[in-house]
């Protein structure tokens, strides 16, 4: 009788048929509620957009070349991808824990590795529904088109990868809804606001641009300006390679986190 060394999965290295099929619950579970998922923050990324319209006007002049709204563009919509990229996997994860059911994406044999990428994956495919949406409606609307395309898709998708792995490490840590609004309304949003968002950071002072410059959502959010404007504060390579390496550790650490059970097993 032909036996099976101990540690082979019957499927080989990577069960790709699991992972798939995680992802696809992912991706299923925020598209069975759209109208909060994905029509919610495309009505808040135009009402930002509406209101900087009417409250600033063409009087205020350019800013890096262009005006002022169209300038907001990408870092409205860098935005909104990183905190829905964020908040599938967050929500996610959490619920799971809060309702007892973690335990069905724990048995399946799928390893750290394989949870951390499905989970990733619905989180990009969020970020990028929701981001070619509000590009679409910029570009109408407004005529916001993209000066470099591939930059501004590389950012978009690190960018998303990044804060699905922070969605991940925050579901994790929560063990209820309450401590998961606080890491968002604490953490996740003074950051993505204070990183260039409204602003080129040139216009701070010095003591605030080095702040600025530490933290990696600048970079994403940078990185996308970039791309649909052709202008930035930061070098693009400079942007890929601090949101590469700060994107590396956090999946490292969520990773890990998945394969000793830390805060998922009771």
């Amino acid at each position: 009788m032909e036996t099976r060394e101990m540690g082979v999965r019957q499927f080989g290295r990577v069960n790709w048929l699991g992972a798939w099929t995680l992802t696809e619950r992912e991706v299923r579970r925020f598209l069975n509620v759209w109208s909060q998922t994905v029509m919610a923050p495309l009505i808040n990324a135009g009402l930002f957009l509406l209101i900087f319209s009417v409250a600033i006007g063409p009087g205020r002049g350019e800013v890096m070349g262009v005006s002022m709204v169209q300038f907001l563009v990408p870092g409205i919509l860098t935005m909104t991808v990183i905190q829905n990229a964020f908040a599938n996997t967050a929500s996610s994860l959490a619920s799971a824990k809060v309702q007892g059911n973690i335990v069905d994406t724990l048995m399946p044999p799928l390893s750290a590795s394989e949870l951390v990428a499905g989970y990733i994956a619905g989180a990009v495919v969020r970020g990028l529904i929701v981001g070619s949406v509000i590009a679409l409606g910029s570009w109408l609307a407004l005529g916001a088109g993209l000066a470099q395309p591939l930059w501004a898709l590389t950012f978009v998708v690190l960018g998303s990868v990044m804060m699905g792995g922070l969605g991940l490490l925050a579901g994790i840590i929560a063990q209820k809804f309450d401590q998961l609004s606080a890491i968002t309304n604490f953490i996740v949003t003074p950051l993505s606001f204070l990183s260039g968002t409204f602003y080129s950071i040139a216009a701070l002072p010095p003591v605030l641009q080095g702040f600025s410059r530490a933290n990696p959502f600048f970079y994403i959010i940078d990185g996308v300006r970039h791309g649909m404007i052709g202008r930035s504060d930061a070098s693009p390579v400079t942007g890929l390679l601090v949101v590469t390496l700060a994107t590396l550790a956090v999946l490292a650490l969520a990773r890990h986190w998945f394969a000793t059970g830390y805060r998922l097993k009771p």
